[in-house]
């Protein structure tokens, strides 16, 4: 089982190392002792949301891309796609039935028509196109002006 503050940790570790950044220029940038900041990368301390914050801005890495590299993280640590909608092992099972049942009942989704390459091909209308996120080991951080 992953820890969420292993996977906070790597996920900071890694945008360090791919700005070829030091646990001391980040820890300086940051305000946060350098032992501190390694206890975080390495996952041995939970950092608070203003740490995070702190240290996310000496990155100049968005928060909200860290937390979501370590959504991705823990998904795939569960053994979850990433986008995978939650389930509730409380939810009554008559619910649970009912939704299965309904389901089952639907119409046929609309089609629509595709064509690529002069081939043509029949898409249901509903169908989502899913382009999957970067792999953890493969995050690559760009800074933007």
């Amino acid at each position: 089982m992953t820890l969420l503050r292993e996977a906070i940790g790597d996920s900071l570790r890694r945008a360090r190392l791919a700005q070829s950044r030091t646990l001391r220029e980040v820890s300086t940038s940051a305000r946060v002792s350098l032992g501190y900041l390694s206890e975080v990368e390495r996952g041995r301390k939970e950092a608070s949301s203003e740490l995070l914050a702190a240290i996310c801005a000496a990155l100049d890495v968005p928060l909200s891309r860290v937390l979501w590299d370590v959504s991705t993280i823990m998904a795939g640590a569960d053994g979850l796609p990433a986008d995978a909608p939650a389930q509730t092992a409380d939810a009554p099972e008559a619910e649970r039935t009912a939704a299965a049942e309904s389901a089952e009942a639907a119409p046929e989704p609309a089609t629509a028509t595709m064509s690529v390459a002069g081939a043509r091909t029949q898409i249901a209308e509903d169908t989502r196109i899913v382009i999957p996120a970067p792999r953890a080991d493969m995050l690559v951080l760009v800074k933007s002006n």
